[in-house]
């Protein structure tokens, strides 16, 4: 390996491409923060050292001549690289050298003069800049030739060229969760730049020399494709972590040149890695898909693992190391495998704070490595398992935004956006195979009902640990997806479950929900503090709102942090004396109750629970309107159903929130197809009876 080179001398006569099995720009505001600290600290007697810059050269001969890269190549002696190793620290060179263009040529002295005519310092041209590190035009100027970006095929492609680099006439892109990256790190160097800038051009002149002349990398050029992938399985990523979602395709890339050629041919081998490249991109483009709330990549992969792979709570966090490990290694590549050689292993003492559950596993792991043969891992494998990933990653975006679904129906996205709303929990690569395998819609929405209904009395009513059959509806989803399970085992399975939570008459058994809100009443929390109350207003809302355009919708519904511009005591909290003649049959502690009860919590439309305050009940209800007859606040006479069904109350008292309360219930069986056993059943869960309070 040479001596460290600045980025001046790295560019001398080189082509630099982002290969097809590199993932999108992945650096975010910690990773551009450190990188502009280090630059605008570093002293100009001092060289900082970036790393190696691992690199592979592409032979002149597989330059197409109808390609961009060709003229450079073929009259001006260049040459074309992919980057293996360090393409986010080149991007974000790339990206910071564009932003000092963009600032230098908004510099007041430079306004309306050509690239030509403006000057970065006394010798360099902004042209000579943008000729050295961005891009060339051959005599003609037909087009650029980017010195510096992603190969055609890649989603980022286009962006970078037409969003970072400014190429012009570039049209519609798309834009992704690694666009988005991309689009903030020029944000982020060009407020910088522009800041430095107010100090003068020798500011940006001096940041320009300090990036050029003394960031330093080590050269590295691979020269044979076997040794690309070598690299690229045993080296660390600088700067942010490979997730195992990546790993992972570099893995299976890696193996495909394990193959003998008996086992496979050339053809096949590049087919097989390019449908590898291939899933991949699908998968970034789905994870990806909304830019705002891109989709974890390891979640998606734990949960496709849950999904194809028998499931045991004894591996249940091990998903990564069975995939790297034990499923796709190059052991299973080889026939030769390594002798079994049992060793003596030193125990360790773990504290009363270890986890049996992960002492168990690593036992567990160990006897499997031992008593498990390796076996043979077939190319046709790896094509199933990559084509069921590549898959799979649209259902598990459509079960997250099943809005931006295509081929849907209306009501199946009605009950997926219902399930992200009353919190989807471990369900989700159930949903995920769900939506694979089962093509009838009818028969994935009555899946899906039963599910949200389990969610909500379980979790929401209930009070079940967050775990509650877990590994059964985990090993669930692997039987619909491997073994073509029809759902109806599956709702036996839901039904089963539900079945305890009934008495010998079927009617529904109300101690743990009781219990439950039991302690919330004594912290004076009360219904208010019940984890499924938000969820049950709205879905009462919908129901009042029939066939009619809902008032409220869930985001807005949920906008505050603290939740309380959400849900109104129409009953205040802290009350006036408007107050005391509907609540003077009762005591002060009494009245903390009824200000609790269920029957007393309204969803607001907007925010205004805090313009409504402490007002009385009348005040609550009337529109209030300035001098010029323009409405300054909102009443409950034009809000949201909920709103406008309670202020056709003529007061607001005990009776009416016991009345209340008692239809909220009576909607909670209609809704949740439950039945309490009868009226008293349901007074007891308003926690308004104060002559049983001994109960």
């Amino acid at each position: 390996m040479e001596k460290p080179k600045s980025l001046d001398s790295l560019f001398e006569k080189k082509i630099f491409r982002i290969p097809d099995y590199q993932r999108g720009y992945a650096w975010q505001k910690e990773q551009l923060k450190a990188f502009w600290e280090d630059l605008i600290n570093l002293s100009s007697d001092r060289s900082h050292y970036t790393g190696v810059l691992t690199l592979k050269e592409i032979p002149n001969s597989d330059i197409a001549q109808n390609s961009n890269e060709f003229w450079l190549v073929a009259h001006h002696s260049y040459h074309v690289y992919q980057v293996v190793d360090g393409q986010q620290r080149l991007t974000t060179f790339i990206i910071f050298l564009q932003a000092l263009v963009d600032v230098i040529k908004k510099l007041p002295e430079n306004n309306g003069k050509t690239d030509d005519s403006i000057y970065v310092n006394d010798f360099l041209r902004l042209s000579d800049l943008q000729t050295r590190y961005l891009f060339r035009k051959p005599p003609r100027g037909l087009f650029r030739t980017h010195l510096f970006g992603y190969e055609e095929d890649n989603p980022s492609d286009k962006y970078f060229k037409c969003s970072i680099l400014d190429q012009p006439d570039g049209g519609s892109v798309e834009e992704t969760f690694y666009t988005l990256n991309l689009s903030n790190a020029k944000i982020y160097f060009l407020k910088q730049l522009h800041e430095l800038s107010l100090q003068g051009i020798e500011a940006l002149q001096d940041i320009y020399n300090k990036l050029t002349q003394q960031f330093l990398f080590n050269e590295y050029v691979i020269n044979d494709d076997f040794d690309v992938f070598v690299a690229f399985e045993t080296m660390n990523n600088r700067g942010k972590s490979l997730s195992n979602l990546e790993l992972l395709k570099n893995r299976l890339i890696y193996l495909t040149t394990l193959y003998s050629d008996k086992e496979i041919d050339d053809a096949d081998r590049k087919d097989l890695r390019n449908k590898i490249n291939n899933a991949w991109k699908e998968i970034y483009h789905q994870l990806g898909r909304n830019k705002k709330n891109p989709l974890n990549d390891d979640d998606f992969l734990r949960a496709h693992w849950i999904m194809t792979f028998p499931y045991s709570r004894k591996d249940g966090q091990d998903y990564i190391r069975f995939l790297l490990d034990k499923k796709f290694t190059p052991q299973n590549v080889h026939k030769k495998v390594e002798c079994v050689v049992l060793l003596e292993t030193p125990q360790e003492i773990r504290s009363e704070l270890g986890s049996e559950e992960e002492d168990d596993d690593n036992v567990i792991a160990v006897v499997e490595a031992i008593t498990k043969p390796s076996a043979q891992l077939d190319p046709k494998e790896i094509l199933k398992y990559v084509d069921s990933l590549k898959v799979s990653s649209v259902h598990w975006f459509n079960s997250f935004f099943p809005d931006d679904a295509t081929e849907m129906s209306s009501e199946e996205k009605l009950w997926l956006d219902r399930l992200n709303r009353v919190g989807i929990a471990y369900f989700r690569p159930l949903v995920m195979a769900i939506l694979k395998n089962e093509s009838n819609t009818d028969e994935r929405i009555r899946i899906f009902k039963e599910i949200e209904r389990f969610i909500f009395v379980m979790f929401r009513m209930n009070s079940e640990k967050s775990n509650y059959g877990s590994s059964e509806f985990y090993s669930a989803a692997s039987r619909i997806n491997c073994d073509k399970a029809p759902l109806n085992e599956i709702i036996t399975k839901l039904q089963n479950r539900f079945a305890s939570t009934l008495n010998n008459d079927n009617t529904f058994r109300t101690n743990d929900f009781y219990n439950s809100l039991s302690k919330k009443f004594k912290d004076g929390s009360g219904y208010y503090g019940w984890s499924g109350l938000h969820y049950f207003l709205y879905e009462y809302e919908i129901k009042l709102s029939g066939t009619q355009h809902p008032k409220v919708t869930w985001k807005n519904f949920l906008k505050s942090e603290k939740d309380k511009i959400s849900i109104e005591h129409v009953y205040p909290q802290t009350t006036t004396n408007d107050w005391n003649d509907a609540f003077n049959d009762v005591n002060q502690e009494q009245r903390r109750f009824y200000q609790a009860a269920l029957g007393n919590l309204l969803l607001l439309s907007m925010s205004k629970n805090a313009s409504l305050q402490n007002d009385n009940f009348n005040d609550k209800k009337r529109v209030e309107k300035n001098s010029n007859g323009d409405i300054i606040r909102n009443g409950y006479f034009i809000g949201s159903y909920s709103e406008i069904e309670v202020s056709l109350n003529s007061k607001w008292g005990t009776d009416e929130i016991k009345s209340r309360g008692i239809e909220l219930l009576k909607f909670m069986e209609e809704r949740w197809n439950i039945h309490f056993k009868n009226n008293e059943e349901r007074e007891r869960l308003l926690f308004l009876n104060f002559e049983n309070e001994s109960d």
